[in-house]
């Protein structure tokens, strides 16, 4: 899955195509509610009526992504290899950690 790559190697390329503080600070919010999302909507299975918070969450969350992209001027790494919808949760770590 990793393409002989480290994951050091994917962030690193990750990183490259976020350097703009906008979309940094964009990236920095929108996944981990993408990621808060994902979780509520297995949640919603069980609590149906909860189904709008994961939803908007998810939209907003993705909004911030394509709103930094446009500040970078660089489309999303995805749309060159699917793999870095993975990556963008690693990268974010790393960012916490003082990383990337």
């Amino acid at each position: 899955m990793l393409g002989g790559r480290s994951w050091n190697e994917w962030i690193a390329q990750y990183a490259s195509s976020h350097r703009h503080p906008v979309n940094r600070f964009c990236h920095t919010l929108g996944i981990p509610l993408i990621v808060v999302s994902i979780a509520l909507f297995a949640a919603a299975i069980a609590f149906p009526r909860i189904w709008p918070v994961p939803v908007a969450l998810f939209v907003v969350g993705w909004i911030l992504q394509f709103v930094g992209h446009a500040f970078e001027g660089k489309p999303p790494e995805f749309f060159h290899d699917w793999r870095f919808l993975f990556v963008g949760v690693r990268w974010w770590l790393a960012k916490i950690r003082g990383r990337a």
